[in-house]
């Protein structure tokens, strides 16, 4: 089932394993045995374990530490994304070290109640695996923790009978936790309710500057910053920010083509041959300062003490705020048409927002679904006129302009329409829909310097032309400012700016806020 090429590059990755893992498979089902028969065949310290389990099916399996009872299980063929879920878990159960930061680590290990989790994906999601891998690593961190990957496709009637219409959509012992993209932290805030013990720490390694963010904006003003000689610390939810989820990139100069993966590895290799110190998956809860030194607080409970802050933590997709809205999130209510458009495969749906993100997203579902509506609350659709050109060239999208989303419907489980008001006439009417993507923009990440930093009225963190905020030592870049055009090319330039003026403030110890 593998080619010859990736059995190579596994086999040669498997040679890292330490300690015996076992798979334990539960069925006669001849391809998934045929699947791991080749990962078996890959490393003598991979070993079978045949059992039979009524309450799994054929297409199930687990992988474990020898001498321990499993807690990582896949139901389906992890290929497609998943295939490197089914790697990792390997690699980590035979001892290779998780890639999780050492808060992280602590307050996984102290959860002392027992959770059973399930992931429902598709193979085709490019957002799933993230989840599937932290909650499998969590269940390699924590006996208390059981995660099973499910792969939708196979079990309909369970996707069914669970009201599944978006993935991933994570079950806490057969009740919804989350449906959609969450990061790490808020992924383990979901499953402590907030309620884990945290002892509060203030790290005696004083940075000169920590730069809180890891998208473009943000590794510009890290790189700017540690060559110029200072003590760089770069704090990232996710490396890449919002572009790891951008698919085609075209607009960036320098190359004509690349995708937002591709990107996020040459930011991250950009860091790691200039020695930047980075903690991957933490979540700053808020700043202040104690005379000259700023206090960076993180959602582990510990405390970091810097000389200058950077904020650069992006945007995030602005919702409408409309009823029904949160009600029906992963239930007809989406915001990624590459993740969950295959499950409205023939059917009919909606896409609120006419700019280019709207009119692309509205692109690729027509080729999946029965019909698309795009609707747009101005009266000129605001996305590049390739893009529109294309819209109006594919029959089965329909276009309405003027129009303001009034309230998402629903029938207790799932999307069944819309309505929507003409801003001409002032009528309302409703759409019969079975799923609806929102694309209206972003919304800047700045919550947690909310009443600290001065904002502007969309939340935008107020800087002046270098980057200082209204806070003495304390600087900010990309789109989570009021600099206008939210632009990679734009981020990555004002975080190079940022990073230089980081370096005269700490030099001449002379900052002018914008207040």
């Amino acid at each position: 089932m593998l080619d010859q090429s990736t059995l190579d590059q596994l086999k040669e990755v498997f040679g890292r394993i330490e300690n015996t893992v076992q798979i334990e498979t539960y069925g006669n089902d001849q391809e998934p045995l045929d699947f791991l028969s080749e990962i078996k065949g890959l490393n003598d310290k991979i070993q079978f374990v045949r059992l039979a389990k009524e309450d799994l099916d054929s297409y199930a399996f687990a992988v474990k530490r020898s001498g321990e009872e499993a807690r990582i299980f896949f139901r389906g063929i992890p290929g497609g994304h998943e295939f490197t879920s089914l790697v990792l878990a390997i690699l980590q159960l035979g001892g290779n070290p998780l890639k999780i930061d050492v808060g992280i680590q602590k307050v996984v290990k102290e959860i002392d109640q027992k959770l059973e989790l399930e992931t429902f994906v598709s193979l085709d999601c490019h957002n799933c695996p993230e989840v599937v891998q932290t909650l499998n690593a969590f269940a390699v961190l924590n006996p208390h923790i059981q995660h099973t990957m499910i792969d939708g496709a196979l079990y309909p009637s369970l996707v069914e009978s669970r009201k599944i219409q978006g993935v991933p959509a994570v079950f806490l012992n057969g009740q919804p936790l989350f449906n959609g993209k969450v990061e790490v932290p808020d992924i383990l805030e979901k499953l402590t309710g907030g309620s884990t013990p945290r002892e509060s720490k203030v790290s005696e390694d004083l940075q000169d500057v920590i730069v809180i963010g890891g998208g473009p904006g943000g590794v510009a003003s890290a790189i700017y910053a540690i060559r110029k000689g200072l003590k760089v610390t770069l704090l990232a939810q996710k490396l890449g920010g919002q572009v790891k989820d951008t698919f085609a990139i075209e607009n960036l100069i320098s190359m004509h083509y690349t995708t937002g993966p591709e990107l996020t590895q040459s930011l991250r290799e950009l860091l790691e041959k200039n020695e930047v110190k980075v903690r991957e998956m933490v979540k700053v809860e808020r700043l202040n300062k104690e005379g000259h030194i700023n206090h960076v607080y993180l959602s582990t409970g510990e405390i970091l003490q810097s000389r200058s802050v950077v904020i650069a933590t992006g945007a995030k997709w602005r919702e409408l705020g409309v009823p029904g809205e949160k009600d029906y999130l992963g239930k007809g209510v989406a915001f990624c048409p590459h993740c969950d458009g295959p499950f409205f495969k023939g059917k009919r749906v909606a896409v609120v927002g006419g700019g280019n993100s709207g009119v692309e997203a509205a692109l690729d579902l027509a080729g999946i679904t029965q019909s698309v509506v795009l609707v747009e609350f101005l009266h000129e659709l605001k996305a590049d006129q390739i893009l529109q050109d294309k819209m109006r060239s594919t029959p089965n999208i329909e276009i309405l302009t003027g129009i303001k989303t009034v309230e998402i419907l629903g029938d207790g489980s799932k999307v069944v329409g819309m309505v929507y008001e003409d801003r001409n006439s002032g009528q309302q009417q409703q759409l019969n829909l079975d799923g609806i993507f929102v694309q209206i923009g972003l919304l800047p990440n700045s919550g947690f310097v909310q009443g600290y930093l001065e904002t502007n009225r969309f939340g935008e963190i107020a800087v002046d032309t270098k980057n200082r905020t209204s806070v003495e030592g304390v600087f900010a870049c990309g789109d989570v400012t009021n600099t206008p055009y939210k632009q990679i090319a734009i981020a990555m330039g004002e975080g190079a700016k940022t990073g230089i003026a980081v370096f005269e403030y700490l030099l001449t110890g002379q900052h002018q806020s914008v207040a």
